[in-house]
């Protein structure tokens, strides 16, 4: 029973770090949903405020300033 290395490990080595990346992650969704605000995704008289930007038409690019660093 040689448990230093993964693949040399054996059966209830491979359980227990299933077990404990399970516990990690539903730890890791818990404090997901316990961090978030509520009351700001029930808010539902969010509006969207400001100018309307309206396409133009396509601008080709046929000349660069740019200095190219070789």
């Amino acid at each position: 029973m040689n448990n230093a290395s993964f693949e040399t490990a054996d059966r209830g080595t491979h359980l227990k770090i299933v077990v404990v990346a399970l516990m990690a992650s539903l730890a890791v969704m818990v404090v997901g949903v316990s961090a978030s605000n509520s009351s700001f995704v029930a808010n539902s008289d969010l509006q969207a405020r400001g100018p309307v930007v309206k396409a133009t038409k396509q601008v080709v690019i046929t000349h660069n300033d740019a200095t190219v660093i070789r």
